[in-house]
């Protein structure tokens, strides 16, 4: 199949050699607003090289991936789905949540063959941990704790634009938190301090966050985010039932060092960025979206729970703006 991708920064320049290695993939067609770039990605991977997105959606793609910036996503996605194509995009469907929801309306009906980027749904350790639960080797759970540490926040001018920890960073804990449980949530308490560089502090935002989240079953959730782990990036989820408990993120590459005398675990490299972490689960990530261009496979991450994700994540924020728990309904908007 013919495949265009539109946006070649980091992730995207990944996207490329992925999508160049997939046995699915006859044939990438890519783009970006450097032609620099673009040419620096072709001489790499290979493919054919086009001016614009609009000239990528008329050269006879089977379905484009957008790794484009966010400000460019609603208009990206809007495009590929008017122009009939299935549609990857990654996250979030837009910068501010109230564009988000004008996407939603504008994609309702038609959003079957469009996927969002929520890799973790990919990864091994957390696809096996839902089954565990699901499976119901776990029995009741009752404690989640999902963490995402980064080894250095982003730049500045990134921090500014990001719309702020959760919304930029915890949010993929709050999708896995959903995926892996099947379960809403309905309340979350959120706080966080502004310790390192000053622009956290400058624009409202937190570098060191921690949100409690209530489930619909009355189970809870603690996230724990940074922007600042030195020792590596720390992708886990971990599931505590009364029957038995289970952690994903638990290998050789955890960047934690034990304290207890004669422990050697965790024993490898620690993980350096996500793009090591997870790059196994990009692969999966990407093969789903052939599956889905192909027809074989339904969206393994709609808009809807996209959507979903982000509430979340607009509820952590004003709690930690108002210092009080926040119910989801409160900030979910139609």
């Amino acid at each position: 199949m013919k495949i265009g991708l539109i946006g070649l920064g980091r992730i995207g320049a990944f996207h490329a050699r992925t999508l160049a290695g997939l046995d699915a993939v006859d044939e990438l067609v890519v783009t970006d607003a450097r032609p620099e770039v673009t040419a620096a990605v072709t001489g790499e991977v290979g493919g054919t090289a086009v001016a614009s997105p609009e000239e990528l959606l008329s050269s006879g793609v089977d379905g484009v991936v957008i790794a484009a910036a966010t400000p460019a996503h609603p208009e990206l996605l809007l495009a590929a789905v008017d122009a009939g194509l299935p549609a990857f995009c990654e996250k979030p469907v837009a910068g501010r949540i109230d564009d988000a929801v004008d996407v939603a309306a504008k994609l309702a009906g038609r959003d079957d063959r469009v996927q969002i980027g929520y890799p973790r749904r990919f990864d091994a350790g957390y696809a096996a941990a839902r089954a565990a639960l699901q499976g119901g080797e776990l029995g009741r759970v009752h404690t989640i704790r999902a963490t995402t540490l980064d080894p250095a926040p982003p730049p500045a001018d990134y921090v500014r634009v990001s719309g702020g920890i959760f919304r930029d960073c915890s949010v993929h804990d709050f999708d896995a938190i959903r995926w892996v449980t099947g379960r809403e949530v309905v309340e979350v308490y959120a706080t966080g301090d502004t310790h390192g560089d000053p622009v956290f502090a400058e624009i409202g935002d937190v570098s060191t966050a921690q949100a409690i989240l209530a489930l619909d079953d009355g189970s809870r959730a603690v996230v724990s985010n940074s922007r600042y782990n030195p020792r590596g990036y720390d992708v886990r989820l971990e599931l505590h039932g009364d029957a038995d408990s289970v952690a994903a993120g638990l290998d050789a590459g955890l960047p934690l060092r034990s304290a207890e005398p004669g422990v050697t675990f965790p024993d490898g490299t620690p993980h350096a960025f996500f793009m090591d972490r997870l790059a196994p689960a990009f692969r999966a990530e990407l093969t789903a979206f052939t599956e889905l261009v192909a027809g074989t496979r339904p969206t393994p991450c709609s808009v809807a729970d996209a959507m979903a994700a982000g509430w979340i994540a607009e509820a952590a924020t004003l709690s930690l703006q108002s210092h009080r728990p926040v119910r989801v309904e409160e900030v979910v908007r139609r």
